[in-house]
């Protein structure tokens, strides 16, 4: 940081220091957090003409924030670019109160830009099929193409995160028709299993050459360990490949791709929400705005006025 004063490069260290020292920060973030920070640091020297240690920055004002997102969106960063830099900037200044009793009430008080929602992106029914049998084909391996078919079906059929589908144990199999899950934050859900889904962890444990207790995971990996998602996600990729799908169907595109169906089926939203595991409706609510979305696709795809 060339531009920011002395006094502002020592309170920026001690500020990473302490984020990896004390709160166990990993490498990536803090070189994240140091570039965020340094730029806005720089930033307000330029601005103010001058040093900024730790009494001017407890001065930044309102007009100063809005001078430095204003810098920051002019050169071209995201809406959501600027939020994480924002949220690194506060939590400095969070840290600058605590540290140096420089509190600057305007920095906590600033807004992040409005961000335009990401909708989940999905796999059409017929994709999804297409995956599904297609994973099982990417290893020369037959238990592991089994294994890895069964974990894809349950991410579809039965809605699961991926971390829901490998935290099942040997206990929890054969399957039954319902299955009680912990999700995020320890909430338990009770999900329905579909006979295919069941028929596939069946066949992955008939294939599969370990004899693990019943605490142990249901999935393996190649030696009798728990199995990385990362294998998943990479059959995943190799099939996506072959398919010549995009690169937005991952596993957990089945899981988006799983409520999706189930709304445009006529699913209600209540029923959706206690399937997923979402502790809000609102969270449930962004499946709407894939159906809609894909509503005006085909508007704009089939009406002969849509044109023009």
């Amino acid at each position: 940081m060339t531009e920011a004063s002395a006094a502002a490069t020592d309170l920026l260290a001690r500020w990473l220091a302490q984020l990896s020292a004390v709160r166990g920060a990993s490498p990536r973030t803090i070189t994240a957090y140091r570039r965020d920070v340094s730029g806005y640091l720089g930033f307000l020297a330029r601005h103010w003409g001058g040093p900024c240690g730790a009494p001017r920055l407890a001065e930044v004002g309102p007009t100063d924030m809005r001078a430095w997102m204003a810098e920051e969106r002019n050169r071209g960063l995201s809406a959501r670019s600027l939020a994480r830099s924002l949220s690194a900037v506060k939590s400095f200044h969070a840290w600058l109160a605590e540290a140096e009793g420089a509190e600057a009430p305007a920095v906590t008080a600033t807004r992040g830009p409005r961000r335009k929602a990401r909708l989940p992106r999905p796999v059409a029914p017929e994709a999804a099929k297409a995956l599904i049998e297609t994973i099982e084909l990417q290893s020369l391996k037959s238990w592991v193409g089994a294994r890895d078919m069964a974990v894809a079906t349950l991410l579809y059929g039965c809605g699961l995160r991926i971390s829901e589908a490998l935290s099942l144990t040997q206990g929890d199999a054969p399957l039954g028709e319902t299955l009680r899950i912990r999700g995020k934050g320890g909430k338990e859900r009770l999900v329905p299993v579909l006979p295919v889904a069941r028929r596939a962890v069946e066949s992955y444990r008939a294939l599969c050459p370990f004899a693990p207790g019943p605490a142990a995971p249901l999935f393996l990996g190649a030696r009798g360990g728990p199995l990385n998602p990362r294998l998943v996600q990479g059959a995943m990729a190799a099939a996506r490949r072959q398919l010549g799908l995009p690169a937005t169907a991952t596993p957990h595109a089945l899981r988006h791709s799983f409520a999706t169906h189930l709304l445009e089926a006529g699913g209600d939203l209540r029923t959706i929400q206690e399937l997923l595991g979402h502790a809000s409706l609102a969270t449930t609510q962004v499946y709407t705005g894939v159906d809609q979305a894909r509503l005006m696709e085909s508007y704009l795809a089939a009406h002969p006025k849509a044109r023009g």
